[in-house]
């Protein structure tokens, strides 16, 4: 009989282990697992140690590595590295793109505290313009107390 479109994986469910089982100890992994975790562990060790050893070794290099040294920058790099291989002091350079977004930041942040100042040609401009605006609106205060109090005199006139 067929069981329909999707069939079960003959291995059955995956199980996972919580943290707390995993702290605890309790975990339902297998215990070979650890084994060849510790083997693997083992031989690292042993190829660091056999690398100090063998520098001298490694200087000589197959083919023309050792006659043409170059860095292609299109090779592939490891993406992930070690706690003890990262370089603290190694500043990363940055990127064309990077560079110009940061300078572009730095005139516009120079830019607004020059306008700020009133040092720029537009800023001068823009309070030029204030100042005529004020005036005008100054000049339009005074006109309309001058209205205001020449239509109080007439109603004061009026009532006589």
């Amino acid at each position: 009989m067929g069981r329909g479109k999707f069939k079960g994986k003959p291995t059955g469910r995956r199980q996972f282990s919580t943290p707390e089982e995993m702290l605890a100890g309790t975990s339902s992994r297998p215990r070979t697992f650890k084994k060849e975790e510790a083997e693997v562990e083992e031989v690292e060790r042993s190829d660091e140690e056999s690398e100090e050893s063998s520098e001298e070794d490694s200087d000589r290099k197959k083919g023309t590595q050792g006659i043409i040294e170059i860095e292609n920058p299109n090779m592939a790099r490891p993406k992930t590295l070690k706690a003890r291989d990262v370089d603290l002091e190694k500043t990363t350079e940055l990127s064309r793109r990077e560079r110009e977004e940061i300078e572009k930041q730095r005139a516009h942040e120079r830019y607004m505290k020059l306008q700020e100042q009133g040092k720029t040609e537009q800023a001068r401009k823009d309070l030029e313009r204030l100042a005529l605006i004020r005036q005008q609106r100054a000049e339009a205060a005074k006109k309309r107390e001058e209205e205001k109090a020449a239509k109080d005199q007439k109603k004061a006139e009026a009532r006589k």
